[in-house]
């Protein structure tokens, strides 16, 4: 609780020192060069308080196209106190190739203690008891939903006009380097003494580790692998604009392949379906944002490593549950071959102004995210342990996986936004609660 207040009260003294003026809600339209460098201060629940690096860089040219930028350049380096970290470059513009967009990204991804609850949801018990200190007999481990991954990715993605701006083809291509291991328990414990409450038992086997024993994580896939995948689609898009919009929708059907001929060691095809609606309720001022997706395996073999993506024409992300998808819920708690996905969010601009040249306003939201598995992920369990089996799996149905919460964004020249969500999750089953600082609304 101690670092959340601390993380907040960062946050809240960055703006305060932006010496904000109210003023009429005419903005100031923006031309040429523009940027925001930050210190990549934020928190998420889930990878702990990130410290480093970020800017974004716009170009909006003679200001006729704005908000929307000509050109837009982001980099980031940062790293988080639970482990992860990230290095990201990524070029975004519809104005370098005539009439087609084009977003190029590279990234590496590392994460010493990637979520793992198993897979197909409620089928997998969550036992808070298992990672908790202070639990006494019931405590395994504080890392035993935990695996270790380093991801290299590279992908560039293209979006071409077929009716005007509002019907689009998309094509895209993404290559991953995954590598997966179990916790480095070395590595966390450092010079801690043995007796110390955080040394971490390097004899204690993880949920990771025990899968990969009973066979549910197969012995060609436990050390990951590389995924090349090409992605088509079509866009349906009459938002009014990309960063918060409050009216219009933005419908995406889209094909993710991933076969053989490309080297892939696992072939295998997945569907993803997504709706976005963007209703009014009171102009420039109020207005609900909505999002349904469907995502489903189609063909082929999936890895295990590969199962937590959740893919949109924009982004690749980690799985249902976390920062992006069902804040409140713990990340990747919702994984299966098969996954729905629902949010619906009530968006208010309760201030406009100025702060050294720069068009602000600040906004209010409530909402309610929810997720579940449609296809479960097939595992054999005759090879676990009856003990193990009670205390790990369940016989009960899947359900809906349902966190509710409320947000706060800092918007720079409509672009720029910093976002505060905190989410409650609906079943103790799926976490307790969330907390993420970071950029832009969640869709």
């Amino acid at each position: 609780m101690k670092k959340n207040l601390f993380v907040l009260l960062v946050l809240f003294l960055q703006l305060s020192l932006l010496n904000v003026q109210a003023q009429t809600d005419s903005a100031e339209v923006k031309k040429g060069f523009t940027f925001g460098v930050l210190p990549a201060i934020a928190y998420d629940s889930d990878v702990g308080f990130r410290y480093g690096a970020l800017t974004n860089l716009y170009w909006f040219g003679d200001g006729s196209q704005y908000p929307k930028y000509r050109h837009s350049l982001y980099a980031e380096w940062s790293k988080t106190t639970k482990g992860s970290g990230q290095t990201i470059l990524r070029y975004d513009s519809e104005y370098l190739i005539p009439k087609v967009r084009m977003q190029l990204e590279t990234s590496l991804f590392t994460e010493k203690a990637l979520d793992f609850y198993g897979f197909n949801g409620a089928k997998s018990i969550f036992n808070a008891d298992f990672s908790d200190q202070e639990s006494g007999d019931n405590y395994i481990s504080r890392a035993y939903y935990r695996y270790d991954r380093k991801q290299i990715m590279l992908k560039s993605d293209f979006w071409g006009e077929i009716i005007g701006k509002e019907l689009r083809w998309y094509a895209g291509f993404q290559f991953n380097k995954i590598d997966i291991a179990t916790v480095d328990v070395a590595n966390i414990n450092g010079d801690l003494a043995t007796d110390d409450p955080d040394y971490l038992d390097p004899s204690q086997k993880l949920l990771y580790d025990k899968y990969v024993d009973w066979g549910l994580i197969k012995a060609d896939q436990k050390e990951g692998g590389i995924t090349t995948q090409l992605k088509l689609g079509f866009v349906y898009d009459t938002r009014d604009e990309e960063p918060n919009p409050t009216k219009g929708m933005w419908t995406e059907a889209l094909v993710v392949l991933s076969p053989s001929f490309l080297g892939n060691d696992f072939a295998y095809s997945n569907l993803v379906l997504t709706h976005r609606q963007y209703i009014p309720i009171v102009e420039n001022r109020l207005s609900a944002a909505l999002r349904l997706s469907y995502q489903a395996k189609i063909g082929g073999e999936t890895p295990f490593y590969m199962l937590p993506f959740y893919y949109s024409t924009f982004s690749t992300r980690d799985g249902l549950g976390g920062a992006k998808t069902i804040r409140g819920i713990l990340r990747n708690r919702v994984v299966g071959e098969s996954v729905g996905l629902g949010n619906a969010e009530l968006r208010w601009k309760f201030f406009r102004g100025k702060f050294l040249g720069q068009n602000l306003y600040l906004a209010l939201s409530s909402f309610l995210d929810a997720g579940m598995v449609l296809k479960e992920y097939e595992l054999d369990l005759t090879g676990v342990d009856p003990d193990e089996l009670a205390a790990n799996f369940s016989t009960e149905s899947e359900r809906l996986h349902m966190a509710a919460g409320a947000g706060f964004h800092f918007v720079m020249n409509r672009n720029f936004i910093i976002a505060v969500d905190y989410g409650r999750a609906l079943n103790e089953q799926d976490g307790a609660s969330g907390l993420y600082i970071g950029l832009n609304f969640l869709y």
